[in-house]
């Protein structure tokens, strides 16, 4: 069986990489391995850390590049290898343009898509923008899909997708998670003199495209919430996007407290969100993988494609107002038994076997149907 991987980005990497090593360490596999590259520098460095080569690197990043350019790229760029290696079929992940456009790739071709993560859904095609539109097509495109959870899958079988063709797993990124911090780790300086200091710390996270003109709030709400904790340290790794980095400078003001720092390898960001104390931020992957850690997660958003983690106290809609900010986040920083009700709620993404089960069931389907 010729499995065939793309991505592109440093999220779909992270979740990705322990499904290409469970795929080629596989004798009954062959793995083809490519990387876009619609991320560069934060890409490798998941590579890196997870032992992993592509067979084909696009190295398509550029400056001020927009989804149409990534998305002509990729598609003249998979095109050609689609046609060398003709796999049984194309495992993409999320809600990326690398996804989706590799996806299109795929089906142009008429080869199987595997969509991994798939069914995830807010109800608005334009929160977040571009992704909930992206997956909505991947999953149009795709052949089978690797659901998060049982929410996940009922929300593509509404949509018509066939049972059968749908498998509840876990999140993979659980998978990466877990193996990355359990790696020995040590930080160097300066976060290492942060992480040793007494007191709590809050790590933040900002970069979603539809949240950078209302981002104000956020930032305004950490500056009051340092100040009415001095215990409290702020770690913010900031996004390499320009427009974040302005509203970051307008907005938030750096103090011995509120410390700016530049975005983290996989393996640093894992063992900060270990040594945190609470997490805000407007990503998704961090949704899942922080509570697995037994962190609790304040989502600057208005709403979030993983239910599941809002239903089971995992994680808590915080919106972009500072007062509604302040008031969610002051609420577990002093009430123990809030935080400990958060920090100890079970998390319902997953249990790191994902991949094993994604491996298996491709197996099992091409032995039983003489292909995919």
């Amino acid at each position: 069986m010729k499995v065939m991987t793309v991505f592109g980005t440093r999220p779909e990497g992270i979740k990705m990489a322990p499904l290409v090593n469970c795929l080629k360490n596989d004798p009954e596999v062959h793995h083809v391995c490519v990387n876009t590259a619609q991320h560069r520098d934060m890409l490798d460095q998941v590579m890196a850390i997870f032992q992993i080569s592509p067979d084909y690197d696009f190295n398509i990043m550029k400056y001020a590049q927009t989804p149409e350019t990534i998305s002509t790229s990729i598609l003249t760029e998979l095109s050609k290898v689609l046609n060398a290696e003709k796999p049984d079929i194309v495992l993409v992940h999320g809600d990326t343009t690398t996804a989706f456009i590799s996806s299109y790739a795929a089906f142009l071709k008429q080869i199987p898509v595997g969509h991994v993560e798939a069914g995830l859904r807010t109800g608005n095609r334009y929160s977040p923008f571009p992704e909930e539109m992206n997956r909505k097509l991947i999953d149009q495109l795709a052949t089978y899909h690797f659901a998060v959870t049982e929410g996940n899958k009922e929300n593509l079988m509404n949509e018509g997708i066939d049972e059968k063709n749908i498998l509840v797993t876990g999140n993979t990124v659980i998978d990466a998670l877990l193996e990355a911090a359990s790696k020995p780790f040590h930080f160097a300086p300066p976060l290492k003199d942060v992480v040793e200091k007494s007191g709590r710390i809050l790590l933040m996270t900002t970069h979603r495209r539809e949240n950078l003109q209302k981002l104000q709030g956020v930032y305004e709400a950490i500056n009051q919430i340092v100040r009415m904790y001095p215990d409290l340290q702020v770690i913010f790794p900031v996004h390499k996007n320009p427009l974040v980095r302005k509203a970051v400078e307008q907005s938030l003001h750096p103090s011995s407290r509120i410390h700016i720092a530049e975005p983290l390898d996989y393996l640093s960001f894992a063992h900060l969100m270990k040594a945190s104390y609470v997490i805000l931020t407007d990503s998704g992957g961090i949704q899942e993988e922080a509570p697995a850690l037994g962190k609790p997660v304040f989502v600057a958003r208005e709403n979030t494609e993983r239910p599941e983690g809002e239903k089971a106290g995992t994680i808590k809609l915080a919106g972009l107002n500072s007062a509604r900010i302040i008031e969610e986040i002051c609420f577990v920083l002093d009430d123990e038994g809030a935080y400990q009700k958060m920090a100890q709620a079970v998390n319902p993404y997953g249990d790191g076997l994902s991949s094993q089960r994604i491996k298996d069931f491709l197996l099992k389907t091409y032995r039983s149907q003489g292909g995919l």
